[in-house]
């Protein structure tokens, strides 16, 4: 099982912000994890990937410094350090995924000016959501900041509501790039340019899913943003219950594991519906427990920088051999073993990437 990567020309959008402010890079690379120059494409160890846990380190330290916690998702030059997060707090309350965009679009435009504002259209049985891009050039094409921007709403949506949201046609306000394929492959739907904004066009129906998460849920979300957005599917798999309860436990375990309890809370749902539910979908909520907290330590253990009784703190083992017993039991083999083979492992040279 490998982790989800991002492209290294994500990483250099992202150090640009830095060096521009005069702030040196080495430092912050070391830090987040990445034994290589993303600037530096000639470089011997240069890589045209990192994993999803790099980018998401590198971004925490980065927009740390600069403070600002967007995460890519930048709808102008309006948006202020912080406004994200505070919106993520005036939406995660809402009844229902139209509502949770409605608001949004209300705090943008309130607060922000007109470069900065979220717009949700019905138009017959499809909703349209997206944003003027402020900066388009006459004959620019179609960047992979723009798509890395709209994905992230595509993604934070369905992290939302803990299901898949299925896009039936992307369009970009620039022209087509050399790549288009790839675009196509990131939404997983048919992605159009030349158009007023760059918005995503889905089914209206799915503006009546319910959000799945709370205050607690969202801070551990923002905590470690964006590794749950890139980690997400974009096409639509697993858009049941098991996704839900998925999305609620999360990746973050280091302050303690949400209790059933607490799940069937969020859900609104007894704990008797719950299990019962859960069994009509083949799972039983010990299991998908164990699956999430196996992801993630798989993930973290793709990070060289993290000692193996590191990892099991940041897994919320205060015991690191309780750790080693249970990796085994999820993965079949002990933790260091499994690091081994991963690092020295070939990569996938089919696996497609973002544009």
């Amino acid at each position: 099982m490998s982790v989800d990567n991002v492209p290294t020309k994500y990483a250099r959008s992202l150090l640009k912000l830095i060096t521009e402010k005069g702030y040196p890079i080495e430092g912050i690379l070391l830090e987040a994890g990445v034994d290589f120059d993303p600037n530096d494409e000639q470089a011997a160890n240069y890589h045209d990937e990192m994993s999803a846990l790099q980018y998401s380190k590198l971004y925490q330290l980065i927009l740390s410094l600069l403070q600002d916690e967007s995460f890519g998702i930048r709808l102008g030059r309006g948006f202020t350090p912080g406004a994200f997060r505070m919106m993520c707090y005036a939406i995660i309350h809402s009844e229902n995924l139209g509502k949770a965009l409605r608001r949004a679009s209300d705090f943008f435009r309130i607060f922000f000016n007109a470069q900065a504002e979220l717009t949700l259209e019905i138009q017959g049985d499809v909703a349209i959501v997206g944003y003027v891009e402020p900066s388009k050039e006459p004959d620019k094409s179609v960047q992979a900041t723009d798509a890395y921007g709209l994905s992230m709403w595509h993604r934070f949506c369905g992290w939302l509501t803990g299901r898949t949201l299925e896009l039936q046609e992307v369009q970009f306000q620039a022209g087509p790039p050399e790549n288009s394929q790839r675009y196509e492959e990131l939404f997983g739907c048919p992605v159009t340019f030349n158009h007023s904004q760059n918005v995503m066009v889905f089914d209206a129906s799915c503006l009546s899913w319910s959000l799945v998460h709370t205050e607690q849920s969202l801070k551990e979300f923002l905590r470690t943003a964006p590794y749950q957005l890139i980690v997400m599917p974009s096409k639509a798999s697993d858009t049941g219950l098991i996704a839900q309860v998925r999305a609620l436990i999360g990746h973050d375990f280091s302050q303690g594991f949400p209790s059933f309890e607490e799940i069937t809370g969020a859900l609104n749902m007894s704990a008797p519906t719950l299990r019962r539910r859960l069994k009509r979908e083949g799972k039983t909520f010990q299991q998908l427990k164990d699956e999430c907290r196996r992801d993630a330590a798989i993930a973290y253990l793709s990070r060289p920088d993290l000692s193996i009784n590191a990892v099991a703190v940041l897994m919320g083992f205060t015991d690191p051999s309780a750790f080693h017993r249970s990796f085994k039991k999820w993965t079949g083999m002990p933790p260091g073993e499994y690091r081994s083979r991963e690092l020295f492992a070939e990569p996938d040279a089919e696996q497609p990437s973002a544009p």
